[in-house]
């Protein structure tokens, strides 16, 4: 891999995936490689800038790394995420997701709540959940191995802030982590 010239991390619902491009701007070569499995190939490219398109993760999310010249030889790169700098995508991924990290019998867990769809994943399976109204908000339950589960929605009272989700894991609150 010598010719690699960037290497992102792209935190998805599944868990956090490293994406990296190896570009021979002497052969034209470009490598896309994707938790370390190469994605895609192709040699003897006479054209050096352009974009190559793929998918991350569970859910098939289309990536695309953007190849533009900057002056003489030198080239910059760039990842987008269903369409949007990868900047755009997390910043957006913020407002539409929370995600907690917690260990459990001595196992990280990274739990992620889809807020749209409500959809929990953990380490990259997505859970079986039930959802029940309760007098303040809403509960999910879900099960991590013997552990119960419930990630509570209650409304903040604030428009601005809107519905705030909290997990609890055993009783306790586990803390929220922004990726």
């Amino acid at each position: 891999m010598t010719d690699l010239v960037a290497v992102w991390e792209v935190a998805l619902s599944d868990g956090v995936h490293k994406i990296e491009f190896e570009h021979g701007t002497t052969s034209g070569k470009r490598v896309v490689y994707v938790d370390g499995k190469e994605e895609i190939r192709k040699e003897w490219m006479f054209k050096l800038v352009g974009k190559e398109t793929f998918t991350v993760g569970a859910a098939k999310t289309k990536a695309t790394i953007n190849i533009d010249a900057v002056s003489g030889f030198a080239y910059e790169y760039t990842l987008e995420i269903n369409g949007k700098s990868l900047k755009k995508y997390m910043e957006n991924r913020s407002k539409t997701t929370n995600t907690w990290v917690l260990s459990l019998d001595g196992v990280d867990c990274r739990v992620v709540l889809e807020k749209d769809t409500m959809d929990v994943w953990c380490n990259g399976k997505k859970m079986e959940t039930a959802g029940e109204f309760v007098e303040d908000g809403t509960e999910t339950h879900f099960s991590v191995g013997d552990h119960d589960c419930c990630i509570k929605a209650v409304s903040s009272g604030k428009r601005r802030e809107g519905i705030i989700h909290t997990l609890i894991v055993d009783d306790r609150e586990i803390p929220e982590v922004l990726e």
